[in-house]
């Protein structure tokens, strides 16, 4: 793939930056060796939408964790401008793919850090700037955008305290049966102020089930240093959608594509 993608907001000088992780296998994705975020959604690797939805949202620099297959998802987005990439050499989990992208971000002025997934190729760039928009205007260290949606099953659960605040996200696989009725879901939208989330990674543990160093910890761990977590309920429920099956895939490329069929009427009407 060589189409570029160009920025449709002047960046200005505190243009965020983004991280996004893209080092999985997606083993439920069938027979094949082709990385989980390669596969195409209208026509485009999935990671690619995910890149696209950030440069138009204003993002100046996407900082790409890869890892399965380093060297397919760095030739498919050779032709993307302001894409870096770093490699997580283990897979020890959401928090270590974000900590190997600390020695990119040091030595330049403190920046607002948007954290991805780059299989979530339905993300919108008004998302993100619902999503930056709040976390600026309230100072936060954090913020996450939420969703409420029916089936809840494999996603990660908002708990909130009686104040209404963020208490915690459970994923869905540590999750008791109480929280797993919740409906309220953690997307993997986040936005951090950059200095404060790479200090928390560092107190981020390893304990849960599959013993891996979870992204969803470093809200808990911020606000309990009495830094400012923001919730914002900004997700639709359909953009939530994830893919780990060859169903999923094929489910979101029709969604995908209806909403470009869409867009381009509502471009071309007078």
């Amino acid at each position: 793939m060589t189409e570029s993608i160009r920025n449709t907001t002047d960046p200005g000088p505190r243009a965020p930056q983004a991280v996004i992780m893209a080092a999985g296998k997606g083993v439920r994705m069938g027979p094949g060796d082709l990385p989980k975020v390669l596969y195409p959604v209208a026509d485009k690797p999935m990671l690619w939408w995910v890149v696209k939805a950030c440069q138009d949202a204003g993002v100046s620099r996407c900082v790409i964790v890869v890892g399965y297959m380093a060297d397919e998802v760095k030739r498919a987005m050779a032709g993307v401008e302001g894409c870096e990439f770093v490699e997580q050499t283990q897979q020890l989990g959401t928090a270590n793919a974000v900590q190997v992208t600390q020695p990119l971000f040091e030595n330049q002025p403190p920046t607002d850090l948007f954290v991805l997934a780059g299989d979530g190729p339905l993300i919108r760039p008004k998302t993100l700037g619902r999503l930056l928009e709040v976390h600026r205007r309230r100072k936060a260290s954090a913020t996450l955008a939420t969703s409420i949606i029916d089936d809840p099953t494999g996603y990660g659960r908002i708990i909130r305290s009686a104040d209404n605040s963020l208490k915690q996200i459970v994923e869905h696989k540590d999750a008791t049966a109480e929280q797993l009725q919740i409906k309220e879901v953690n997307p993997s939208y986040y936005c951090f102020a950059g200095e404060a989330m790479f200090a928390a990674l560092a107190d981020v543990k390893s304990h849960n089930k599959h013993g891996e160093y979870y992204i969803t910890d470093v809200p808990t761990i911020l606000k309990a240093q009495g830094r400012g977590v923001e919730v914002v309920e900004a997700v639709p429920a359909q953009d939530v959608l994830s893919i780990n099956t060859p169903q999923q895939l094929e489910q979101v490329d029709a969604i995908l594509r209806e909403r470009l069929s869409r867009e381009s009427v509502q471009v071309a009407s007078p």
